[in-house]
């Protein structure tokens, strides 16, 4: 490969890396509150709703049907009105977090159901309110799945934001896309590829050191 083009692979590796970053992050910001309302408003929950429950399930169940290509195009009205355009790394992030938020909330969902009832009812015997119960048993006995379950999203975000490089936003799938796809560079194809596989082992590999770490303390 020419020097222009390591430029061009290191340059395309730092936008998948924010890409995957910011979204990730919005997703873990807005995701974990929507699986501890799902827990919490769910049948024997802390905050019982079932209306609450079914509705906000129904509309996490909905952005979860949508094919992220299809969801990419069809907020693209919304995307020039946050960041002004459709195209780019920070145009790439409003899809990439919607899409991964209602995912990222059901993995949390699951894993919060996993605390013991037992230790819920043992606050609650104990004088402890809904917050008290959150901040000091649901979220403190799920943290290795809650962890587990943010690294599963961020590779799958990495997947995502080489699909969004379809349409122009950046990063290595726009580089595999217009170099090794459309301009035959079979060396360009390969070196993306070898880096999302380096990428994605090396996000997998800290993300169960974490949760490695967390479940020797607990």
């Amino acid at each position: 490969m020419t020097p222009i083009m390591l430029e061009l692979l290191f340059r395309s590796l730092w936008e998948t890396i924010l890409m995957t970053g910011a979204s990730g992050l919005i997703s873990l910001a807005a995701g974990l509150p929507l699986g501890l309302a799902l827990i919490a408003t769910a049948r024997g929950g802390i905050a019982e709703n079932l209306w609450v429950n079914s509705v906000l399930g129904a509309v996490i169940n909905g952005f979860r049907s949508v094919p992220f290509i299809i969801l990419l195009v069809a907020l693209i009205p919304l995307t020039r009105f946050l960041v002004g355009t459709s195209l780019g790394t920070w145009a790439a992030i409003v899809p990439l977090a919607i899409a991964a938020t209602p995912y990222y909330a059901r993995i949390a969902e699951v894993s919060l159901r996993e605390v013991d009832r037992g230790l819920i009812e043992a606050v609650r015997a104990m004088g402890g309110n809904r917050w008290t119960i959150i901040r000091e048993v649901l979220v403190p006995e799920a943290l290795p799945g809650i962890v587990s379950g943010f690294t599963v999203t961020l590779v799958t975000l990495i997947g995502a934001s080489a699909m969004a490089g379809a349409i122009g936003a950046g990063g290595l799938g726009d580089l595999a896309i217009r170099y090794g796809y459309q301009r035959f560079e079979t060396a360009v194809m390969v070196a993306v590829v070898i880096v999302l596989i380096i990428l994605v082992c090396g996000i997998q590999w800290l993300g169960d050191r974490l949760v490695a770490r967390l479940d020797h303390r607990a």
